[in-house]
């Protein structure tokens, strides 16, 4: 029997070492935290997608009664995206959470399962990777594509 060892390579900084875009790009996921609807988990996600033509979108969670209705902030602001802009490329993903005391996390909050595969995806359309920020009070973790999550993601490439 084979062993097979899987790494992740996560670079974990603060935010002043990221670029402005970079900072820009978490402060817009930060922000949209405060449009999510989230009555019941009480949990605010906020997202930010840059595209390669300089366009930022933000997306936040949108829960519903129905538990299995609601919308990720990462999926709000990746399908607004592929919406708007079907033919141009994401090109950095920012993400940011508040806890059930309606302060930010200390600690950068990974996106759902379902979002990750949302994110293999919107890579595949893209052709390349997309640079990913996860924002806590304590760090910032940035991720150079989704496999870095994901390195046993379902994918056709």
């Amino acid at each position: 029997m084979e062993q097979l060892e899987l790494k992740s390579v996560i670079k974990v900084c603060q935010p002043e070492e990221l670029t402005a875009e970079e900072q820009h790009l978490l402060s817009l996921a930060i922000e949209a935290t405060s449009r999510s609807y989230a009555p019941y988990s009480r949990f605010h996600v906020g997202a930010a997608v840059r595209l390669d033509n300089g366009e930022e979108i933000i997306g936040s969670n949108q829960e519903n009664a129905a538990y299995p209705s609601g919308l990720c902030a990462e999926r709000t602001a990746l399908f607004a995206a592929g919406t708007l802009y079907p033919d141009v490329p994401v090109s950095l993903l920012a993400i940011a959470a508040r806890g059930t005391d309606g302060e930010l996390l200390s600690e950068p909050c990974s996106p759902c399962g379902s979002c990750r595969q949302v994110i293999i995806e919107s890579e595949k359309r893209a052709g390349r990777p997309i640079r990913i920020l996860l924002y806590g009070r304590r760090c910032v973790y940035v991720i150079n594509g989704i496999a870095q999550l994901m390195p046993l993601m379902f994918s056709e490439f």
